[in-house]
């Protein structure tokens, strides 16, 4: 008798493991809370052009050095994290001042979502990702950081104008974040630099 032994094919194993979250990615959720305490230390409350500013900048840069110090191992350099440290610092100014300074939770969203929308795409753009990867990631990272000011505001003072969102927001960010990353930024370790595929 005959038996026929199938494999699967390289590309179905390929798909089925991209659609395994990155768990490892979670650990980067412990990178928002202190970036933003940093932040609103040296800038004060995000109520004007300047303190947004400072605020974005100084956030964006200890947030961005904590994911890159994961992501290094997968080939990742710093331009992550200077991508992100200029990109939060303009988002934030922008989004803040959209919104007039407010901090209801409509006003958090919106400011969330074009922090998030300029952070992603800088992100993306940063590590050399296909046009259809930046717009998506940028699209899903303005969509979760406007969530992620949504769940935390219920949680943390917004009142205090913080530059971005707390331990919870960051928790429910990076944990959806997990189970696509690895789909919209298939990173391999290159050296010093990163390619996306």
């Amino acid at each position: 008798m005959n038996t026929t032994i199938t494999t699967p094919h390289p590309i179905a194993r390929q798909e089925r493991a991209s659609l395994r979250p990155w768990w490892a990615w979670l650990a980067t959720f412990a990178a928002f809370p202190p970036a933003g305490y940093v932040g609103w230390l040296l800038a004060g409350h995000v109520d004007s052009p300047s303190a947004a500013a400072v605020a974005g900048v100084v956030t964006g840069a200890l947030l961005g050095v904590g994911q890159w110090l994961l992501l290094r191992r997968r080939g990742v350099d710093l331009r992550w994290a200077t991508a992100t440290t200029v990109a939060l610092g303009v988002g934030l100014t922008v989004g803040a001042a959209v919104v007039g300074y407010d901090t209801d939770r409509v006003s958090l969203a919106v400011m969330g979502a074009i922090s998030g929308l300029t952070v992603g795409i800088a992100q993306a753009a940063a590590i050399r990702s296909r046009l259809s990867s930046i717009l998506v990631w940028g699209g899903t990272s303005a969509a979760l950081w406007a969530l992620g000011w949504v769940v935390s505001s219920g949680v943390i003072e917004p009142a205090d104008q913080w530059p971005i969102f707390g331990a919870s927001g960051a928790l429910v960010v990076t944990l959806v974040q997990s189970t696509f990353i690895d789909r919209l930024l298939p990173l391999e370790a290159k050296g010093s630099t990163s390619k996306v595929r």
